[in-house]
């Protein structure tokens, strides 16, 4: 179930990556952190932006999007500059990519077999929560 997020422990996962996050995505998950989209047909659960601010809400974001792109980067075709930002269940992945000190509006879907990208969003907003 998706819950708020606030300023600061979004800005903590920016200074890790080093860079910042889309507007459109970040002011998502501060509203919603975490839950579903629909994109390219499917329905994708959205990794949580770690927040730190309780014993809970550490439990609750465990499978934060720096540890879910971590696990991604496993995989041979994945790409270097991504950020994980979801999953459909099948070990494909929605991502966004850093360029420099922020992140591209544009999501993609990234799909575990052959390493293919599809543009399912020109920016974050335009994704309809599931």
């Amino acid at each position: 179930m998706p819950f708020p997020l606030s300023e600061t422990e979004l800005k903590k996962t920016e200074e890790a990556i080093g860079a910042t996050l889309p507007e459109s995505y970040r002011n998502s998950m501060m509203q919603n952190n975490g839950g579903a989209v629909e994109a390219y047909d499917e329905v994708w659960e959205l990794f949580p932006i770690q927040d730190q601010s309780s014993k809970k809400l550490i439990s609750r974001t465990c499978n934060h999007v720096l540890k879910e792109t971590e696990s991604a980067q496993e995989w041979p075709n994945f790409h270097e500059n991504a950020l994980a930002i979801g999953e459909n269940g099948s070990g494909d992945y929605l991502i966004i990519f850093q360029e420099g000190q922020k992140f591209e509006p544009g999501v993609f879907a990234w799909f575990h077999e052959d390493g293919a990208l599809v543009t399912v969003a020109a920016q974050f907003s335009d994704l309809k929560r599931a």
